[in-house]
């Protein structure tokens, strides 16, 4: 009853500050449309700087390590690569903040490198390193900027030539050096890894210390949640054979659980779509592509060349072998997605709410002001589904690993067999003993 009282109390709160902070564009012409299109991707994707909280302008700055095109390496502050540009409105006399994108130059070696994020490019919010041009190749450049706007239309002054970075007004030549930037999901990947290993250590320190003592509060819901997958899927899925892939699959678990739950925070260190980047999903899917298939077992892989079907399935056309490899690249592809999907869409869908408070402040304050209690109201309800969400994919992820390890792992019929019998020359043997006692 307590946090209802507190919530709504924050929604009274909310909702005339937003409406009072939305009333300007009814009394101003609006210059700029809001590009839902390019908030959304804004947010969802990778930078070279941690937003602060409650800021569209300033970053906090992280390491940028690129190599440039003679092969020398330089690390700087993102911080280098922008500024913070103030203009004011002639009419209102209002002042606004807004990012903008500097040349970073650095002189090595009797050399000047230059520098830039890229906006106007092929290679748009990645660093390049920039080439002036000379006055010839200026002209020959606008000229085909001009050719290509003519044949794809789009804003006159921010067309993308192939090969060239407009800084400004200009063209430059660019060159998109080999990045290992710190970026904002490199960053936030590196903390997802510590919290994890905090976690899981914290509880082996535990047991080292106090035995079998049954831990309390946060590390006891850790255990908990060890214990479900361990035993619930792990165990159920591969049998004798779980200890074997348990380290891998608790990892999985815990390591997608908490990059979820991380991406649901507004501030530092939250905030970054880490599953919602399909690069990451791919990559953790690959993992298990790579457990399945290189310990798969013998009766596995003979399963796939040389499958228990009718022989004109499988020769002299290898019609089920082409299934079969097909498969394999299937099961990961599924992984990927599904992970990538369900997050990415949890993240968009929440963010669509919020932004139609803004689109709906150009209507007038009843539009405003039900828009408003709307999209708040569904804004925190899908949070609260999300962090459902984020338990139930890292589940997922984790159980179908499970099952696709467990298929590779399965023996034949005369391993099987083997496998029975020597269960029962076990039982036989120490059923004697157990009499004689």
């Amino acid at each position: 009853m307590k946090r209802l009282i507190s919530l709504l109390t924050l929604l009274a709160v909310l909702i005339p500050s937003v409406a009072f902070a939305a009333e300007a564009p009814e009394e101003q012409e609006q210059k700029e449309s809001l590009d839902v299109k390019e908030v959304i991707f804004h947010h969802l994707g990778d930078g070279y700087g941690w937003e602060v909280p409650f800021s569209h302008v300033y970053r906090i700055p992280l390491p940028v390590i690129v190599k440039a095109e003679d092969g020398k390496w330089f690390c700087f502050s993102s911080a280098k690569l922008t500024e913070v540009t103030v203009t004011e409105d002639p009419a209102t006399k209002e002042k606004h903040e807004e990012l903008t994108p500097v040349i970073h130059e650095v002189e090595k070696d009797g050399k000047t490198y230059r520098f830039y994020l890229a906006h106007v490019s092929e290679h748009k919010n990645k660093v390049v390193e920039i080439f002036p041009l000379t006055a010839a190749e200026q002209a020959e450049v606008n000229a085909e900027a001009i050719r290509i706007h003519s044949e794809k239309g789009g804003d006159a002054h921010h067309v993308v030539v192939p090969g060239f970075v407009l800084v400004g007004h200009e063209y430059y030549k660019e060159y998109r050096p080999f990045d290992i930037s710190i970026t904002k999901n490199v960053l936030a990947l590196i903390i997802a890894s510590i919290l994890v290993t905090l976690m899981v250590m914290s509880v082996a320190r535990y047991y080292a210390r106090k035995g079998m003592r049954a831990p309390r509060k946060g590390m006891g819901f850790i255990e908990m949640l060890i214990d479900f997958i361990y035993t619930g899927v792990i165990k159920s899925s591969l049998g004798a054979k779980a200890d074997k892939f348990a380290p891998y699959l608790l990892t999985c678990f815990f390591f997608i659980l908490t990059m979820n739950l991380l991406g649901l925070i507004v501030i530092f260190p939250g905030g970054a779509n880490l599953t919602g980047n399909i690069a990451i999903t791919l990559v953790l899917a690959v993992l298990t592509f790579i457990v399945t298939n290189v310990l798969g077992s013998k009766h596995y892989w003979k399963d796939i060349f040389w499958p228990d079907v009718p022989m004109f399935l499988k020769c002299p056309l290898p019609i089920m072998q082409v299934i079969e490899i097909f498969g394999l690249f299937t099961k990961p592809a599924a992984l990927c997605v599904r992970l990538f999907a369900n997050m990415m869409g949890g993240h968009m869908i929440v963010i669509t709410l919020i932004l139609l408070i803004f689109i709906f402040a150009a209507f007038g304050t009843a539009a405003l002001g039900t828009s408003v209690v709307v999209s708040v109201a569904f804004t925190i309800f899908m949070l609260l589904l999300d962090v459902l969400v984020s338990f139930i994919q890292a589940y997922v992820f984790t159980l179908l690993s499970a099952l696709f390890i467990s298929a590779a792992q399965e023996g034949g019929h005369h391993e099987e067999t083997h496998e029975e019998e020597a269960k029962n020359d076990a039982s036989a043997e120490v059923a004697p003993t157990a009499e004689v006692k």
